[in-house]
Parts: C-alpha cells; structure tokens; sequence
C-alpha cells in the first residue's frame, strides 16, 4: 500500500455535493481549494498531480429531499457512486486518491471505493463532531452526520448500494480526533465500537502527537487506511469558512502537526478534505488552510 511518504501521484476528485447538510455553500468547496494553489502546491512538493474534475451531484433545488430521516439519500448515493468508482481508478492505477468535498456525505464514496478496490480497511476522521448519527437518531436528518456509521455497515439497508461493500470499514479500525459535539445516541455508539476517540479534551491533556500516533496505530492494517479531514476540525478563528462551526477546534500549528505525522507514518493511502464553505469564509482563508494541510500530509516540511 503505498503511504503519502512515497511518490505516488495525486489524483485530485472533486465533489460539489451540499445535499448532506443544511446550509447551502459548501458545493463550492472544491472550486475554492482548487483556487487557493492546491496543484502547484502537490507539485513543489515533486509530486505528479492529476486533476479529475468534478463528479455529477444533485442541486437542492430541483429535487425532493425524500425521506426526512436521511434527507436526499438518493442523490448522495448517486454522486457517491461515482465518486466510488474514481476512487478505485486511482488506486487500481497506483494514485493516491485526493477527495475534495462539499458535505463529508461524499465520504461514503471514497470508504466506498476504497473497499472495493481492497477490503475495508481503516480511517483516521478529524473532526468536530462524530459523524455517527443514524436516520432513526438523527435530530436533522442530514446524511453529512450518518456518514461514518454508514460506511461502518450501521446505518441500515438504506446506504447499501452495488457501488460499494458494507461495511467498507472494519468498527475496530475507526479513530476519531478532535471531536467537541456529540449527539447522545453518538456517545452511546461510540462507547458500543470500541473506536478509538480522542476529544478536544482528550487532545488537550494528551497532545495532538500522542493522540495521533495512537490512532494511527489503531487503524493501521491490511486493506487501506484512509485520513478524512473536516475542515470544522480546525478552531473556526483559523478556519471560519466551514459549514458546521464549533468553537475550540485544533490551532493552525495543531492541525499541521497531526497532517504532518500523518505524512511521518506513511500509512495512508488516500486523503479527503470536505466542508469547505467559501460563502462564510474571509478571502479563501480556509480554502487556502485546506491545501496547506494536504501538503503537510503529502510530506511538505518547515525544513
């Protein structure tokens, strides 16, 4: 499995999908990130870089949400089958997928292909939140928030598809870090899969290395180990453009270090970088942190 220490080529895979959230904006994430140098700055670091364009998605506006425990499922589902696909191009063809979102909904494309081009495997989620509602949980009925218990074979036959196996990640191997915001049927999972969970709290006392190394460790294995990044993770003083804010996120320095041991392991073998919302960001500020931090988990170092 190649790491994002080695030198495979970047294939970039844009997915301008804002139907798993409620507030409108972050389907132009994946102009913004592109806008902010995300090529030329894969390219100083001597890395190939592909860009595969967009996927096809859904606008709110022209559809039905359908079912209001998992609104617009449907067209997720749809958009996240070809994300899927890409995503096993690119590792059939030796790239290291590179998935630029819109809601983290598109993530059960990316899990998805992975797994089918390997096995499930494992994923390190920074995050502000658990991501691990279910439709019959959920307080919104927004997919961005059932993503990971979707793809963890949890969120019923309504994610099933023939463009991915369930569960495309092994419960054992899920760590979460940087978690501030849980809903209470989310506690009650989390303490029920054995994940390994590091909160703010957590990352406070501990330390973003211990934290990251452990969890690391923990998804570390045969498969594919995956990095899915929200950029809500980060303190919205640093990354305001976000779709979900939530106060007391991880500091510019912070969030680079974790990326930067990410690149340290070379244990991941694809990258995904979602809820970038331009719309409520201050002159790209977050789309031009988001590239920042790919680089520093595809390598890049201060010296």
């Amino acid at each position: 499995m190649g790491g994002t220490n080695g030198s495979a080529p970047v294939a970039v895979i844009g997915a301008a999908l804002d139907l798993g959230q409620g507030r409108r904006g972050v389907d132009m994430g994946p102009s913004a990130i592109r806008y902010a140098g995300l090529e030329a700055r894969i390219a100083d670091l001597g890395r190939e870089c592909e860009d595969w364009g967009n996927v096809t998605t859904a606008v709110a506006e022209s559809i039905e949400p359908g079912d209001e425990r998992a609104r617009f499922l449907r067209e997720i589902k749809t958009t996240c089958a070809e994300i899927a696909d890409l995503v096993a191009k690119a590792k059939g063809g030796g790239w290291l997928p590179l998935v630029l979102g819109g809601d983290h909904s598109v993530a059960l494309g990316t899990l998805g292909g992975l797994a089918r081009s390997a096995a499930p495997g494992g994923v390190l989620w920074l995050d502000a939140h658990g991501d691990l509602n279910r439709p019959e949980t959920s307080p919104t009925g927004n997919v961005h928030g059932m993503v990971l218990a979707a793809a963890l074979g949890l969120g019923g036959q309504a994610f099933e598809s023939d463009a991915w196996p369930i569960p495309a990640v092994e419960p054992s191997r899920v760590a979460l870090v940087g978690v501030r915001s849980l809903d209470p049927s989310e506690r009650e999972l989390l303490h029920e899969l054995g994940a390994r969970i590091y909160t703010m709290s957590d990352v406070d006392r501990l330390g973003v290395e211990r934290a990251i190394r452990e969890s690391l460790e923990h998804v570390a294995g045969s498969g594919f180990v995956h990095v899915s990044v929200d950029m809500d993770v980060v303190d919205p003083e640093v990354a305001p453009g976000v779709g979900t804010p939530v106060r007391g996120g991880l500091s510019y320095r912070e969030a680079h270090f974790a990326l930067e041991l990410v690149a340290e392991s070379g244990l991941a073998g694809s990258l995904e970088v979602v809820e970038v919302n331009p719309i409520l960001d201050r002159e790209n500020a977050t789309g031009r942190l988001a590239v920042e931090l790919v680089a520093s988990a595809l390598g890049a170092r201060i010296l």
